[in-house]
Parts: structure tokens; C-alpha cells; sequence
């Protein structure tokens, strides 16, 4: 083993830009933060997109005069990438402070920075409050960001605030529950709430609706993430669903990516969203499908890869949302 395949994570890839362009002092901050594992950033960001466009599109259509809301909307996408990244890292650096025993227990995370000793739980705290204060600061600017701007949005505050009481939960779901993949549903889909929320300073039945769906996509792919840890998670005692469902984790699959497309629609039908949003669900809803088929809860490299690919389905009901709001 090389010395710098030792300063990595176990199943981080070494060609990722990390280890290529940032000094070898900085690596265990971000893996601690997994910068060299995007996908995570990437899940949490999408159902804010889903909300800005879904959002945008209404207002659009309610009042069509109110185009300063299309330059608006490339600004908060921005700013919530930005927070998404930001808060990603807060809350996985909070997650191996509280899981430490846990990690080094499990092969896959044994590497991680703090179980291998390369960064201790003070200094991780520490990197956990700058994240954390990126991320406020990221969610202030969006309160400014009003439709017609000028005003402070205090409800995006609160609500985006709120969040943090499920992100600090999470990390003991999986010792008190069979089911932490609805806790990390929780908060991986506020975004939902909140892409709404900065535009219209409130919350209607189309967001709820579309943070029900998000909720049940999450419990989805996270399960089939689950099962790459499922002989370890049970030696030491971690709860998941993909323990949970065991062989059965395909018809579980279905339940819940069902109930994500019938909520999704309905998310739709109460914002007045146009036909490209329900092609692109409908498209969505066939990507989700083509995972169950394909998945062998036995491979983990399966699992991975599949779990990799609900960047796909977000991609797909993302772009349908921003056509549906020209049409």
C-alpha cells in the first residue's frame, strides 16, 4: 500500500480532485466533510431544486409580469449549492464525531480520519462550527433573496434552522430504530420546504406534498446503500432498513418509489405545474424502476453504483420542472 492510499478513505477513488489538487494536510478535513464523495451533496441538493422551480413556476404563473424571478432563480440555485455542500459536510463531520466506536468497527469506515487517528475529535469540532456557520451564512442570503427582494425572509430562517433538530438526531436513529433511512429522509429533504419557502415565505400542500415524496425516494436509495454494510451494521448492532427488509428489500423498493411518484404528482397538480413536469416524472419514475431490477442486495459495488444513480432521477425531474415553467 502506498503512503498516499493510506491517507485516504477506503472507498474514496483516488482520482478524484481532492488528491489531486489539494495539499495532503487538508485531506482528512475533507473527508471528514467527503468532498471526494460528491454524491452526497448532490442528493441533498436536488429536492431544493425541485422546490425553487416547482416554486418558480407557480409564481410565474400567478403572476406573469414578475419575470425578475428567472435572473432570482439562478442565484438561489447557486446559494443553495453553496449551503447544500456546506451543510452536507457540517452534518457528516457531526455524524463520525458521534459514530467513532461505530467506524471502527465496520471495515468500510475503519479509515475514515477520526477512528484511523488522523484527526482528532476537538479539531473536528471545530471544522464542524466553520461548516456550519458557511451554511447560516449561505441560508441569511437566501432570506434576502425575496421574489420582489427588499424584505428579510424570517420564515426561510426559522424553517431552514428547524432542520438542524433532525440532522443532530440522526446519528443515534440507527442504535434506537430499524428505521434511521426516515430520519436521514427527514432531513435530506427539507430542501423541499425550503426552495418554496424563499420564494413565497411560506409553505403550501404543493411542498409538503413534494418533502412526503423526497422522504420516501430517500428511505429508497439510502436502503440500497445500507445493504453494502449490512453483515457489519449487524455484528455491531447499527439498525437499518436494508436489515429491516432483508430479501424482501425489492417489494419494499416498490412501496416506497410508488408512493414517491403518486406524491410527486400530487405536488405538482396543487402548484399548476405544466405536461414536461409529469414527462419528466414519468421518465424519473422509469429510472427508479430500471434500480429495482437491476439491484443485487449481495454486491456492494451494485449498491454503490445504483445508489449513485438517484443523481439521474434528479436530474430528470429537474429539468422537467424548469421546461414546465416556459410552458
Amino acid at each position: 500500500m502506498t503512503n498516499t492510499e493510506k491517507d485516504k478513505v477506503a472507498d474514496a477513488p483516488l482520482e478524484n480532485w481532492v488528491y489531486q489538487f489539494l495539499p495532503k494536510s487538508i485531506w482528512p478535513y475533507a473527508q471528514l466533510a467527503r468532498w471526494d464523495r460528491p454524491i452526497g451533496w448532490k442528493l441533498l441538493l436536488w429536492p431544493c431544486l425541485w422546490s425553487l422551480a416547482l416554486g418558480s413556476g407557480f409564481a410565474l404563473k400567478n403572476e406573469p409580469t414578475q419575470l425578475q424571478i428567472l435572473p432570482l432563480f439562478v442565484v438561489w440555485a447557486i446559494v443553495f449549492w453553496l449551503g447544500a455542500v456546506a451543510m452536507r459536510g457540517a452534518g457528516c463531520t457531526y455524524n463520525d464525531i458521534v459514530d467513532v466506536d461505530i467506524d471502527e468497527a465496520v471495515a468500510r469506515t475503519a479509515s475514515r480520519p477520526i477512528p484511523s487517528g488522523r484527526v482528532t475529535k476537538t479539531k473536528a469540532a471545530v471544522f464542524l462550527g466553520v461548516q456550519a456557520l458557511f451554511g447560516l451564512g449561505c441560508l441569511l442570503l437566501l432570506s434576502l433573496l425575496g421574489l420582489f427582494g427588499g424584505n428579510i425572509n424570517s420564515f426561510a430562517i426559522i424553517l431552514g434552522i428547524s432542520s438542524l433538530a433532525i440532522v443532530a438526531l440522526y446519528p443515534f436513529a440507527k442504535r434506537i430504530t430499524d428505521w434511521p433511512q426516515l430520519v436521514l429522509g427527514l432531513a435530506f429533504s427539507w430542501g423541499a420546504l425550503m426552495g418554496w419557502a424563499v420564494i413565497f415565505g411560506s409553505l403550501s400542500p404543493a411542498p409538503l406534498l413534494l418533502y412526503a415524496g423526497s422522504i420516501l425516494w430517500v428511505i429508497g436509495y439510502d436502503t440500497i446503500y445500507a445493504h453494502q454494510d449490512r453483515e457489519d451494521d449487524a455484528l455491531v448492532g447499527v439498525r437499518s432498513t436494508a436489515r429491516l427488509f432483508g430479501d424482501k428489500t425489492k417489494p419494499a423498493l416498490i412501496i416506497l418509489y410508488f408512493g414517491t411518484l403518486f406524491l410527486f404528482a400530487a405536488a405538482f397538480y396543487q402548484a399548476s405545474a405544466s405536461y414536461p413536469a409529469y414527462i419528466g416524472l414519468a421518465l424519473g419514475f422509469s429510472h427508479m424502476l430500471r434500480q429495482i431490477k437491476r439491484l443485487e442486495i449481495e454486491d456492494a459495488d451494485n449498491c454503490l453504483a445504483l445508489f449513485k444513480s438517484n443523481s439521474t432521477f434528479g436530474w430528470i425531474i429537474f429539468i422537467g420542472l424548469v421546461v414546465a415553467i416556459f410552458i
